[in-house]
């Protein structure tokens, strides 16, 4: 497919060739916690042990998931130093050919989201994800840097409920304005692949109904769905979310992640690494069983 000249648009194009060729819509969250780092991997200065970990955890799964998310946060708690590891991180996924989506939820005005977005494409993330509950402008710059965004619309923590589900005097939730809002951002970024670049992170612990709602108030739009695994989420509750009609694997407009259940697997005795690529093969193998 011919990448369109927005180079958002395009972004989206090459995260569902990436899907297609994986043959599943997967994605390993990387949120490196230093109290359940293997033995193997603990050093004395904190850093030193989240990278390692880190760059370990994206190669054991590249070639299985086509795309990993790093937490942010994990990484900034460090300093300086922590986010130049995030960078040689996000930098061994795209040598590697893996989509790098940036978990940093970032939300502000128009014009510090410039910033914030400045600074992510310049590390080499290919997506982001963001606040969206400041308006649609603060999401414009990110676009402009050329990221694709997952915006927040229904996310998978119980008390997003008191928020996200509250019911609006005009009618539907304050999640389906915001899907709606998203949708309509989205509908100027639409890759050859039909998807927007303007994505949705919504929740697989969420009821079936309310995903089917969401699904059709953001027909174009790639769905980021955590929740699976250590929330108690299933692949299967992410049905909801599948774009009818899809030509391929990537086109249905999922992206399903998992992050504990994979990067801290139950200690098998052998190396790490291979626990970590067993759980994640174990986690795509549900992924493919459960879409179809």
């Amino acid at each position: 497919m011919p990448e369109p000249a927005d180079p958002a648009a395009a972004g989206v194009d090459r995260l569902v060739r990436a899907i297609d060729s994986a043959g599943v819509p997967a994605c390993v969250g990387i949120d490196p916690v230093i109290e359940r780092l293997p033995d193997a991997v603990r050093h004395a200065d904190p850093v030193v042990a989240i990278e390692t970990f880190s760059l370990g955890v994206v190669e054991a799964v590249a070639g299985v998931v086509p795309a990993v998310k790093p937490q942010s946060g994990c990484f900034e708690r460090f300093g300086a130093a922590g986010v130049r590891a995030l960078e040689r991180v996000v930098g061994r996924a795209r040598d590697l050919g893996v989509v790098v989506v940036l978990d940093a939820k970032r939300g502000d005005i128009g014009s510090t989201s410039a910033h914030y977005a400045a600074g992510a494409a310049g590390m080499g993330a290919d997506w982001i994800t963001v606040n969206a509950y400041l308006g649609m402008s603060g999401i414009v710059p990110f676009l402009d840097a050329g990221l694709g965004v997952f915006a927040l619309v229904r996310t998978s923590n119980p008390d997003s409920d008191a928020l996200q589900a509250s019911e609006l005097t005009a009618g539907g939730t304050v999640a389906q304005l915001v899907a709606r809002q998203i949708a309509g951002l989205g509908a100027s970024h639409v890759g050859a692949s039909g998807l927007s670049a303007v994505g949705a992170v919504v929740g697989a612990t969420k009821a079936g109904d309310e995903l089917a709602h969401l699904r059709g108030a953001m027909p174009d739009q790639v769905c980021l769905v955590p929740g699976v695994g250590a929330q108690g989420g299933s692949a299967a509750d992410v049905c909801p979310l599948r774009r009818a009609g899809a030509g391929s694997v990537g086109a249905r407009g999922v992206l399903v992640n998992a992050s504990r259940s994979v990067l801290y697997p139950a200690a098998s005795g052998g190396r790490w690494q291979d626990a970590v690529a067993g759980a994640a093969c174990a986690f795509a193998d549900e992924v493919r069983t459960a879409l179809g």
